[in-house]
């Protein structure tokens, strides 16, 4: 049986979203496009050139746009953030490659999780917080 590659994982949340990432070192360089979310090609997945884009954020932080692959796990959420959730995730599992891509991905806000969640519903209230309208009489 073959020896499996040796990757680098990481989790990235947002909202709901939950991406699980494996980053992965090309053996040849210039075999870019090869990130696979969910057994589909990311472009298909997230047809959104502005989401696209902001995927590929984190490998052109650190120069390595085809020197990495990437297969993604993601679920929950809407398409936005599931890319966002994935965008941290391989920012993440990047930095477990190479440490010195801390500082730079860091200034880039790659790294902050974004930890805003919808607010539940309170019982009485319409919403989370819109109350019925009240009447004095």
């Amino acid at each position: 049986m073959a020896k499996a590659a040796p990757y680098w994982y990481a989790v990235g949340r947002r909202k709901t979203s939950i991406a699980q990432v494996r980053v992965y070192l090309n053996d040849q360089p210039g075999t870019g496009e090869d990130i696979v979310v969910n057994g589909r090609p990311f472009v298909s997945y997230f047809p959104i050139l502005s989401l696209q884009s902001s995927l590929l954020a984190p490998f052109k932080v650190i120069d390595g746009l085809g020197k990495f692959s990437a297969t993604v796990k993601v679920v929950g959420g809407g398409i936005k953030s599931q890319m966002e959730a994935t965008r941290l995730g391989i920012a993440r599992a990047l930095v477990l490659q190479n440490e010195g891509a801390k500082k730079p991905m860091r200034a880039e806000k790659l790294l902050t999780r974004d930890s805003r969640i919808v607010e539940r519903k309170k019982p009485g209230l319409k919403k989370a917080r819109k109350a019925p309208q009240w009447a004095k009489r």
